[in-house]
């Protein structure tokens, strides 16, 4: 799966909240803050809910990984949209394959490798990232 094909999940799709709506396609890819190979566009800000919720794509590139971290304050839902890989959630590991849906409590020790063919989350945090 290239760059390209992960890119094309957001195309011509939009996003709707009360403060109005924006087109996902114009919406940037972000270098992730502290993971190699791991960026996210942001297509649901905490501005957007008043801090209650975020959503996000995450892309990241083959064999990279999103390595061990937690967040103290928010619940995080991963659910996977294209590609492959492995998550280590509270030490137990789960397969990432499309259709897979992972709850992943606040607190909670979590990492994500993507596969040979890189993978894609649909990444939502309760409440917002910052």
């Amino acid at each position: 799966m290239d760059m390209d094909t992960v890119s094309a999940l957001a195309e011509g799709r939009q996003v709707v909240t009360v403060r109005g709506a924006k087109n996902a396609t114009d919406l940037p890819w972000n270098p992730h803050p502290a993971f190699d190979g791991v960026s996210l566009k942001h297509l649901v800000t905490g501005a957007d809910t008043d801090g209650a919720l975020s959503c996000h794509l995450v892309r990241v590139a083959p064999g990279k990984t999103l390595k061990t971290h937690v967040h103290e304050g928010q619940w995080e839902l991963h659910e996977v949209v294209a590609g492959e890989g492995v998550a280590g959630i509270d030490g137990a590991t789960t397969r990432y394959r499309p259709g897979v849906v992972a709850v992943i409590p606040k607190g909670l020790a979590h990492e994500v490798t993507a596969g040979e063919a890189g993978l894609c989350l649909f990444a939502k945090f309760f409440p917002a990232l910052l």
